[in-house]
């Protein structure tokens, strides 16, 4: 966590609303492997990371709500007795949506002040929007002594975006954003909502993050497509999803399928049988074998789910023949944003200056580059 972070907003608060508040940090998340297995119930493996959302937040006497985006410096204040979604409101959107997920289960928010800001990159895919909501559920649930459970704090957040931002989100981010723990992965079953913590040592190596800086246009589109070719494809072999489909019983019925969807599916079949792996492999310390099926990741992506795109290639491919890479992948829905990399910590420094300069070269702009530590989940922070 930001130790400036919580200076920043704490400070502010107390200057803007002359009381000290309730500090709240919630963090982003990367998600180690496991890439549309969500929606197919299958598994996951995403972690909390040390950058997030920090929230200050206090009661008020006031009539209304009072919401003070630090970074983007917009105010906004809202009447808790009338909530509908703002059009185009971006951030706003989150947190009205939580507050009225809240009411729907019958409890009560009151007016309160609050402040945030965050040192989650923009737009690299590390689900700020999650941490937001989940900061907002989790200090108003102690607030207003709302007596919530976690699991019932990330259903409100996932909730919250579907009804007030209009994103059909899966559970993952809200999860591991919420139940994160420290150098820790969690195992999540998508099926269950259930998950099992591994601790991960990395010894010499550590997780850097590169942000292609692009986002293609076909993201929502593709996204909506794969998802019902993954539903066409269980309904043929009459199961509910692909994660209760085998490699022989999708052989069986290859002749009936385009080899695209054919692909697509299979991809869906041997990632969830990766993420498996990648559980097995954190518990042998195999760091090695954790490389490699990050590599075979990106494959399965690229070329049977056909998710990437030339920018994120070359960033996995010039890993490739790095002695000091054992592993890279892209992440998150595809088509842009970053990949993820294992790689030894005392060769991170030349890495950047590498990549950053090819980079440039292939494709006349910058990309990013992020160190992360695997983090606690949402919690007080005084």
């Amino acid at each position: 966590m930001n130790q400036g972070l919580l200076d920043k907003v704490s400070e502010s608060f107390t200057e803007k609303y002359h009381t000290d508040p309730l500090l709240v940090f919630s963090p982003g998340r990367i998600n180690l492997i496991g890439e549309h297995t969500d929606y197919n119930e299958g598994f996951v493996f995403p972690a909390a990371i040390d950058k997030g959302i920090m929230l200050a937040i206090q009661k008020s006497d006031a009539h209304t709500c009072q919401v003070l985006a630090l970074d983007k410096k917009e105010h906004y204040a809202f009447d808790t007795t009338a909530i509908v979604p703002v059009a185009n409101g971006g951030w706003r959107n989150y947190i009205l949506g939580v507050v009225a997920e809240i009411h729907n289960l019958g409890l009560k928010v009151k007016p309160f002040n609050s402040v945030f800001a965050g040192d989650i990159p923009a737009g690299a895919g590390l689900s700020s929007s999650a941490a937001l909501e989940n900061s907002f559920v989790f200090g108003l649930n102690i607030l207003f002594g709302l007596g919530l459970s976690k699991r019932q704090m990330i259903t409100i957040s996932q909730k919250a975006e579907h009804h007030f931002a209009g994103v059909k989100c899966g559970i993952m981010d809200q999860y591991a954003s919420m139940f994160g723990v420290e150098d820790s992965a969690l195992l999540l079953d998508c099926r269950s909502i259930a998950s099992k913590t591994f601790q991960i040592d990395f010894k010499d190596y550590e997780l850097l993050l590169v942000n292609s800086n692009v986002k293609h246009d076909l993201v929502e589109s593709a996204y909506n497509d794969r998802r019902v070719v993954c539903e066409q494809v269980s309904a043929q072999l009459n199961v509910p999803f692909l994660r209760d489909v085998t490699k022989t019983a999708l052989r069986g019925i290859r002749k009936d399928l385009s080899t695209e969807d054919y692909d697509k599916a299979l991809y869906i079949v041997e990632e969830n049988e990766r993420v498996l792996a990648f559980s097995k492999a954190i518990l042998d310390e195999d760091l090695q074998t954790l490389g490699t099926l990050l590599y075979q990741s990106h494959e399965g992506m690229r070329d049977k789910f056909k998710i990437s795109c030339k920018e994120l290639d070359f960033l996995v491919d010039i890993t490739v023949s790095n002695p000091h890479i054992l592993g890279a992948r892209m992440m998150g829905g595809g088509f842009g944003g970053c990949t993820i990399n294992l790689i030894l910590s005392t060769a991170v420094e030349d890495f950047k200056k590498q990549i950053s300069e090819q980079y440039v070269q292939q494709f006349g702009w910058e990309c990013s580059i992020y160190s992360v530590k695997l983090s606690k989940g949402t919690h007080l922070t005084k």
